[in-house]
């Protein structure tokens, strides 16, 4: 770029700042707005007409003390709902006839059981599968077993 055309470039910015500023300045201004004051109840009126709800700060606080004070009374009752409600005593039992064909693989009958419910997670039944040593051990059948047997139980029926 030549000084020339340098200077050029840095004149039409100054005319472009300059009317801009001439613009905002002198032209047209958009917020005309009225010269009357307003009294507070006029101005209630106006807002309440526009469909406003208007309240003075110690009604504003009134207003939320008795929320709070509503909430805690059912936060209360819940509290009290829970105790009288009891836990059942009871264990569910899920019972599944299992069958395993050959080449399946312990990650395979883990998930089947934990479909079953007859375990909670599949990957630690395939790990502990592999820690005892018998991921090569599964034998095919038909096996019966339920949620109360032991990981250890499964697996000493399961594999060999």
């Amino acid at each position: 770029m030549t000084s020339k055309s340098m200077r050029s470039f840095a004149g039409g910015l100054v005319v472009a700042a300059g009317l801009c500023g001439a613009v905002y300045f002198f032209g047209p201004s958009e917020a005309t707005g009225t010269s009357e004051k307003l009294s507070d109840d006029e101005m209630k009126e106006s807002l309440a007409s526009e469909g406003y709800v208007i309240h003075s700060e110690k009604e504003w606080e009134d207003q939320i003390a008795e929320a709070q004070s509503v909430k805690d009374k059912a936060e209360a009752e819940k509290e009290t709902v829970k105790e009288t409600v009891k836990e059942p005593t009871e264990k569910i039992i899920y019972r599944t006839v299992l069958t395993v064909s050959k080449g399946s693989t312990s990650i395979d009958v883990g998930k089947n059981l934990q479909k079953a419910k007859v375990i909670k997670n599949a990957n630690e039944f395939s790990d502990t599968v592999e820690k005892k040593g018998k991921a090569n051990g599964l034998r095919p059948g038909t096996y019966v077993v339920d949620s109360a047997m032991t990981t250890e139980k499964i697996i000493s029926i399961i594999f060999k």
